[in-house]
């Protein structure tokens, strides 16, 4: 049964992996917000992150919280946006500094150390980062608090402020915590890994873990890893004009019952 259980798993990840692959290519071309239309003129180009919270896409249907957010405030101020799918936080970074992207749209929270590179609009929701671990047959974890992970190897994805938050956290304890970068997955690849035992230790945002745990009983994510943290739209420090835009716009659409909608079937 274990066996078979552990099967359906790896299964699981091999389809996610080819679904968001094809995705990818298929979204990037299409998904746009005022209509087919390249980059270039008032166009707003968004990488945006392939995640549960951020960006899905099963069957015909699109959504995510970030992606919805998008749509309302693109139809309440008739802007055009050309969303650019990513599976990777670091690409879609990169590509924000280069300029092939305007708004980077992912789980990167507003921290002092991200606010040096970039700017950050008002907050969209608040998240905090989680351990993903394993529960043996009788249900236990191995880490019961943050000091129980000196000497353990944690998987974070690379890019991701996970890395650093560990890496302080190990400072904080006063022993080694071993960060492990991934760079072929995100973070529902990774909690899927913990389940299959291809790695021990994970370190995800809270909202996707969440979402996903009840397909993983076998997994634990109780250890908070940080406090909660602001989650918001990132955006080049030189972008203030757009920034303060995007400011004024997302503060009268948090006042709106449809953003109390979204909160509600997201969160």
């Amino acid at each position: 049964m274990k066996n078979n259980a552990k099967l359906w798993i790896y299964v699981a990840l091999l389809v996610m992996t080819i679904a968001a692959m094809v995705m990818l290519k298929h979204c990037a071309r299409t998904v746009n917000v005022a209509g087919q239309r390249a980059s270039g003129g008032d166009t707003i180009d968004v990488a945006i992150e392939y995640s549960p919270i951020s960006f899905y896409a099963i069957a015909d249907t699109i959504g995510g919280f970030n992606y919805d957010v998008l749509r309302l405030l693109a139809n309440r101020h008739s802007l055009a946006m050309k969303f650019h799918p990513l599976v990777s936080l670091s690409a879609g970074l990169d590509g924000l500094k280069s300029g092939a992207y305007d708004i980077v749209a992912a789980q990167f929270p507003v921290t002092e150390s991200n606010k040096e590179q970039y700017l950050f609009t008002h907050p969209i929701y608040i998240d905090r980062q989680v351990l993903v671990q394993r529960r043996d047959s009788t249900g236990a974890v191995t880490v019961k608090s943050q000091l129980d992970l000196a000497g353990k190897h944690v998987s974070v994805v690379a890019g991701s402020p996970m890395k650093q938050r560990v890496e302080n956290l190990s400072r904080e304890i006063g022993d080694t915590i071993y960060v492990d970068i991934d760079t072929e997955y995100g973070p529902e690849q990774l909690m899927i890994m913990v389940a299959t035992g291809d790695i021990d230790f994970a370190v995800i945002n809270e909202s996707i873990a969440g979402r996903m745990i009840k397909r993983y009983p076998m997994l634990d994510i109780s250890t908070a890893i940080s406090f909660s943290q602001f989650q918001a739209l990132t955006l080049r420090k030189t972008d203030v004009a757009l920034c303060d835009s995007l400011n004024l716009w997302i503060d009268r659409m948090k006042q709106s019952p449809e953003y109390a909608r979204l909160k509600k079937r997201y969160f």
